[in-house]
This record gives C-alpha cells, sequence and structure tokens, in this order.
C-alpha cells in the first residue's frame, strides 16, 4: 500500500512538470513519466486485489501510450524541421508573424 502513496505522490509531482516544463520536449517527457506511473498503479492495484484482468488494460494502456508520444514526437519534430527549411529559403517570417500582418490591416 505505501507504494500507491509513493506512486501518486510521483505523480503529482509529474503533473506540475507537465504545466509548468520550459519547452515542450519536457512536457511531452512528463506525460510518459505520468503514463508510465499510472501503469504501475494500475498492476499495483491488479496484484493486490488479484484482478488479472486489469493487467490486460495496463498493456492496452502502455500500447496507446506509446503511440501517442511517437506520433506526438513525429509531430513537433516535423513542425520544426518546417521552420527551419523556411529560413534557409529565406523566408524568416513565421506564421504568428503573418497573422499579426493580418490582423492590423
Amino acid at each position: 500500500m505505501f507504494i500507491l502513496w509513493v506512486m501518486l505522490g510521483l505523480l503529482a509531482l509529474y503533473i506540475i512538470r507537465a504545466f509548468r516544463g520550459p519547452t515542450i520536449w519536457d512536457r511531452l517527457l512528463a506525460m510518459n513519466l505520468i503514463a508510465t506511473k499510472i501503469i504501475i498503479i494500475i498492476i499495483a492495484i491488479a496484484s493486490v486485489a488479484d484482478l488479472g484482468f486489469m493487467l490486460d488494460f495496463a498493456i492496452i494502456y502502455a500500447l496507446s501510450g506509446f503511440i501517442g508520444s511517437i506520433f506526438i514526437a513525429l509531430f513537433l519534430s516535423q513542425r520544426k524541421l518546417g521552420k527551419i527549411r523556411g529560413k534557409e529559403k529565406g523566408n524568416s517570417v513565421t506564421n504568428a508573424d503573418s497573422i499579426k500582418e493580418e490582423g492590423k490591416n
């Protein structure tokens, strides 16, 4: 039972890190850690309560979290590469700058 309280405490710290992370990569790492702690909590509850079917939920949650993290990382890396490629072509105007310019007109 003590391990569950420790995991819940760590989970609270990771949630704070997810909201306060200085970069998007820190937030992504915090979300992965949150998913890992939730999986550990599910497995601990399943072993204490002798509920074997909850292990299936833990496996499904782990797979969906892994796939989601891969897609988010790919999206963020492609977005970053797109900005770099735009600057190499001489187009240094970002989307935020173009939106500001359209708002002034």
